[in-house]
């Protein structure tokens, strides 16, 4: 019996730089309360062990008004520039751990949107990364969640559009809507802001995934890159779970199969992975 573990599973760059983020503040500020506007990473797990250690989640800009005092951490995901300039105004102490690759999507929107520009973002309108970006966006901005949704656009042929893309989104899907875009003759400048990191672990888990019987996804149900590697094994193996621990997985589903692959989202700890493919090596 064979498990293939993906070499690209578990933390990114940014959500590991989030999580040290708040790790180092906990240890520099223990004489002062400390928040972190959304949580910081999409993982349960996570999140609970630092609230554990006294971070407090804020989710609204409503709640963010209320504090006079403390730290403020941006999640890896980022905000749009008033939480900002609301952090400024009340006087905060701002940790911005907000993931570089989208850091720099908030610089092209913001510079392409003062030019005038019509920004479209690939993406789900309802994830914070995406509703971050069009807090950027000077004006009128367009959400593409789907190819179908190209069928709706109705934009003047005269002006310029500029495409970029959540930075999970599904990479065989961006170059597949773009050519849908092109055919209907728009002045388009495309700029693919997908992070290699997501691209890469999306073609292994596909290549993974067509070499297996049965293929493992491990991930937080609200991560978005998680969502997208199911979405990308499933269609190459049927036979895909999507489970956030152990505790979700029957390994009874197992027990027939020669072949199984294992990977996970980029918010995913590496000890989750570890306990799972242990316990699935157990039973071959």
């Amino acid at each position: 019996m064979k498990v293939i573990i993906a070499k690209t599973a578990g933390f990114c760059f940014g959500v590991r730089n989030a999580v040290n983020t708040v790790s180092k503040q906990i240890q520099q500020h223990s004489d002062k309360r400390i928040y972190t506007y959304g949580p910081i990473i999409n993982n349960e797990i996570v999140v609970k062990d630092f609230e554990k250690k006294g971070v407090t989640v804020i989710n609204s800009k409503e709640e963010l008004e209320k504090i006079k005092d403390g730290v403020i951490i941006i999640r890896s995901h980022g905000v749009s520039k008033s939480i900002y300039d609301l952090i400024e105004k009340n006087g905060l102490t701002v940790v911005d751990a907000t993931c570089s690759d989208v850091k720099k999507i908030h610089k092209i929107v913001k510079k392409e949107s003062d030019e005038g520009n019509l920004v479209i973002i690939f993406g789900n309108p309802n994830h914070p990364e995406v509703k971050g970006i069009r807090g950027w966006v000077k004006g009128e901005s367009i959400v593409i969640d789907e190819a179908l949704d190209v069928d709706n656009l109705e934009i003047s042929h005269d002006r310029k559009i500029v495409i970029v893309a959540q930075t999970t989104f599904n990479y065989e899907k961006f170059k597949e809507t773009v050519e849908i875009i092109e055919k209907k003759g728009y002045d388009i400048s495309v700029l693919n802001t997908i992070c290699n990191a997501t691209r890469e672990r999306q073609e292994e888990a596909r290549k993974i995934a067509r070499e297996v019987d049965a293929m493992i996804v491990i991930g937080d149900k609200h991560s978005s890159n998680t969502q997208k590697l199911f979405e990308i094994c499933h269609n190459a193996c049927k036979a895909t779970y999507y489970i956030q621990t152990l505790e979700d997985l029957d390994l009874n589903q197992l027990e027939s199969v020669e072949t199984v692959g294992i990977t996970a989202g980029a918010s995913t700890p590496n000890t989750i992975i570890e306990e799972v493919q242990r316990n699935v090596r157990a039973i071959f």
